[in-house]
């Protein structure tokens, strides 16, 4: 059963109760129960989220892992999939959540996820790729065509021209 002050904090910060934000509540108590991790201050706790749906909400406030920190990542494959890494430890855990049996009304689905034992919820795996690096801090370069800030993992050079993706041009001819 849910942990009702991190429930609580969890709605607090994305606005409303839903089922979505139920999976990444439950998500943390599975990393914290099985890893015994807690509040990210830096990035000694990093989250690969595979979605980017409420879940992720629960995810940040509960864990302290964020995209500005560098230690919420987004991989984007659509599955309700968290995986989890201590940098102190080098533990991971990848925590996906098992397709439901039978289709149930949102309020009943919610408080099911808020109550069901969490090897109900969710196969708790071996991360399938490795602690990702920490974050790096880029210089900031001008775009030679808009003239706008970009920062120099994210630039091109495009004829001769240091240009941010906006104004990139990308070539394919469908590869």
């Amino acid at each position: 059963m849910t942990d009702l002050k991190l429930w609580e904090k969890a709605v607090s910060f994305h606005g409303h109760e839903c089922p979505g934000l139920a999976i990444g509540v439950r998500a943390v108590e599975g990393a914290m129960a099985k890893m015994g991790i807690t509040f990210s201050r830096d990035e000694e706790i990093v989250c690969v989220t595979e979605n980017d749906a409420c879940g992720v909400d629960a995810i940040q406030v509960l864990t302290g892992c964020s995209l500005g920190k560098g230690n919420l990542i987004y991989r984007g494959t659509g599955k309700q999939a968290f995986t989890f890494f201590s940098r102190k430890t080098g533990q991971g855990l990848r925590i996906v959540l098992k397709p439901f049996r039978e289709e149930i009304e949102r309020d009943k689905r919610q408080e099911y996820i808020l109550q069901a034992e969490l090897e109900e919820l969710f196969d708790f795996k071996k991360p399938h790729f490795p602690l990702p690096e920490k974050a790096r801090l880029f210089a900031t370069l001008v775009c030679e065509s808009c003239g706008e800030g970009v920062h120099e993992g994210k630039a091109r050079i495009q004829d001769g021209k240091k240009v941010c993706l906006d104004c990139f041009q990308d070539y394919s001819r469908g590869f």
